[in-house]
């Protein structure tokens, strides 16, 4: 696919677990490799610019092994535990000669290509033609003036690069710019020690994007290494230091990815959290949350989560800022700009256009297109944000149909997938590129955001097919979530896990990979609607469903099934506990006579024996147990609005529920 339609969105709220930081996963493992000993790193970010720093160890003969993860860690996105064992080599790679291609990850090719030039091997980076647009000559300079032997094979300050082989000469301070690119410096910050020589690094320009350097200084000390600085002008690195592996290391969630959803909590109202960052961060995009408080936001601050909602007023201030220290985040809050009461000032913003693409002048084009009034400058951008719909409304009207075009870049489209809370439609053009750092983004983005009808109701009272009707209207997904018991069950004794192994059992349904469709059911591409059926599947779903980590493993699976453009979900508990904050609530129900005899006659149509009396007691008894139970008791929301399908067949209680719908999306 190549390109996503986003539906007009008007509520985000929820909870998001956050992929492991990028910036973190790459540098730990460098740092890893470079060790002496075996280091283990937990959920360590899945993505296309960590794939390409593994790749490159395993060439370079570094031992990497991924370890089997857990898939029931947290509630929200189910992103598992991504866990890795590096085998140190002790600063010096095993092969010797290379050729290593690193994509357009910023992130692998600058601190990769210190530690290669310090390595005495003979070694080729490249990558995607936009990598060989992206400066280096920082970095290239300040080896060269320790006596590394790297050269451009192309246009010079770019790459692609060849490192030979040199002996480092180590007579003075190295001199650095550091306005361009922090990269440049955290580079050669993790290569020095190596040369296990005293090393002094002057910055002969302001540094930029600070808060990235403390990541580095904090993990090189994880590993030992300690670096001493003077205000953020001199770098000292004592002699005889080396890294050496501190056994297991976590990796924090990504408080750049974290901007979208925050933001996200603070123009749709929220709450939305976002756990696997928190106050006691060591990434500087964390203070994205100052901005969105500086905008009016409520913000809540937590050890390992932060959380949003929209301003008391419901409209977010315009602001003036410098945001330097936050650069990748910052562009999260150029869309937010648009939910603004007034004009932006995105200052201080210059390593944007040196970024994945020129990103000031993707954003203005892009904004733009939405309705935007943009001043473009060297180092700035001002947003205006359309004008307001009417009179008596302050919500913008944005232009209808945008296509964000997203020149490659992973923040591109994922900032600008915002936009569809402005209550329009949005296409986000090549939306594969958020694979560079966060491939389940717009999954992410659909449990908190896309539209959910809920329809509850007792046994036998017709919500599963009318579900999938309105769901069929409306061009949905649908979720049978009566069914997920069973099939968990079911998925079980397929293989071979016993049903009172509640861990093995949880795992298994916490990724059950069923669909719903035409009134089928489909479990790992096998059509089991009948299956689901049998007294023995029947019977094992009353013994999985007593356990208490299955049900929450089976919460989490049922949230998941939330995509664009929207979700029909049916139970018992939808709008309760499932989906509290649903678009549309409906309670469908009929008289226990009525419901006994569709039952009946469903029976007597497959060539089934079936009894009227015992059905309806049958059924009264269910009502029973399912009112009383002591979690999550069948019962009709506040909210919910009712519909008694007594005396209405399947087309006019389609109707009504549709009327429903349609009167809650006006």
């Amino acid at each position: 696919m190549n390109h996503l339609d986003l539906p007009p969105l008007t509520r985000a709220v929820g909870t998001v677990r956050l992929p492991g930081s990028k910036s973190i996963s790459n540098r730990m493992l460098l740092l890893a490799a470079l060790a002496e000993g075996t280091t283990e790193i937990r959920d360590l970010l899945d993505s296309d610019d960590t794939r390409v720093m593994l790749a490159a160890l395993q060439r370079l003969g570094v031992g990497v092994l991924c370890i089997p993860g857990n898939p029931l860690r947290g509630q929200g996105t189910a992103l598992g535990d991504n866990s890795w064992r590096v085998e140190g080599c002790s600063g010096v790679f095993p092969v010797k000669d290379a050729d290593l291609f690193m994509g357009n990850a910023g992130t692998a090719i600058r601190p990769l290509t210190a530690a290669l030039a310090l390595s005495g091997g003979h070694y080729r980076l490249s990558g995607v033609p936009r990598m060989h647009e992206r400066p280096i000559g920082d970095l290239v300079d300040g080896l060269l003036q320790i006596g590394a032997d790297v050269r451009y094979m192309a246009n010079p300050g770019f790459p692609p690069l060849a490192i030979h082989p040199a002996g480092v000469k180590l007579t003075g301070p190295i001199r650095l710019r550091g306005d361009v690119s922090s990269q440049f410096l955290t580079a050669l910050l993790m290569a020095l020690p190596l040369t296990g020589q005293a090393v002094v690094i002057e910055m002969t320009t302001e540094l930029i994007s600070r808060p990235y350097i403390e990541i580095t200084l904090n993990l090189m000390a994880r590993f030992g290494v300690q670096v001493q600085r003077e205000a953020w002008q001199r770098f000292t690195i004592a002699a005889g230091q080396r890294y050496r592996s501190p056994g297991v290391l976590h990796v924090e969630g990504d408080a750049s990815a974290a901007s979208y959803f925050l933001a996200a909590g603070a123009i749709g109202g929220g709450p939305v959290r976002v756990d696997g960052v928190g106050r006691n961060s060591i990434q500087g995009d964390v203070r994205f949350a100052e901005a969105l408080a500086a905008m009016g936001a409520r913000i809540e601050w937590g050890e390992q989560h932060i959380a949003a909602r929209a301003p008391e007023s419901g409209k977010l201030r315009a602001f003036d800022l410098d945001l330097n220290h936050i650069p990748d985040a910052a562009m999260t809050l150029a869309v937010a700009a648009l939910f603004a009461d007034g004009r932006c000032v995105l200052r201080n913003i210059a390593s944007w256009r040196v970024k994945e693409t020129d990103r000031i002048a993707a954003m203005a084009t892009e904004l733009r297109k939405l309705g935007a009034i943009v001043e473009e400058g060297a180092d700035h951008l001002v947003v205006s944000p359309p004008a307001a719909s009417s009179a008596v409304s302050s919500a913008p009207t944005f232009n209808v149909g945008a296509a964000i075009d997203t020149y490659d870049d992973h923040r591109i489209a994922m900032c600008f997938s915002l936009a569809a809370l402005g209550g329009v439609p949005v296409t986000i053009n090549d939306p594969h590129c958020v694979n560079k750092t966060f491939p389940d983004y717009f999954d992410a983005l659909a449990e908190i955001t896309a539209p959910v009808i809920a329809i509850d109701g007792p046994s036998a009272s017709g919500k599963g097919t009318v579900a999938e009707r309105v769901a069929a209207v409306l061009g949905y997904h649908y979720l049978d979530s009566g069914s997920l018991y069973r099939l968990a069950a079911l998925a079980a004794l397929q293989a071979g896990v016993a049903l009172d192994d509640e861990t093995g059992v949880a795992a298994l349904a916490a990724g059950l990979p069923a669909t719903f469709a035409g009134g089928r059911i489909v479990l790992a591409g096998d059509d089991v609607t009948d299956a689901i059926r049998s007294e023995e599947i029947s019977a094992g779903a009353s013994k999985v469903a007593a356990l208490p980590t299955v049900r929450a493993s089976l919460l989490a699976r049922q949230r998941a099934y939330r995509r664009f453009p929207g979700l029909v979900a049916d139970g018992r508990d939808m709008g309760s506990v499932v989906f509290p904050a649903a678009e549309a609530k409906v309670f469908l129900t009929a008289s226990a006579e009525a419901r006994a005899e569709r039952r009946y006659k469903q029976l007597i149509g497959k060539g089934m024996p079936a009894n009227m009396h015992a059905l309806l007691q049958d059924l009264q008894e269910r009502d029973a147990r399912d009112a009383q139970r002591s979690v999550a008791p069948l019962r009709q929301c506040d909210d919910a609005d009712l519909v008694d399908t007594t005396q209405l067949d399947i087309e006019q209680a389609v109707a009504a529920v549709m009327s429903i719908v349609r009167r809650q999306q006006l």
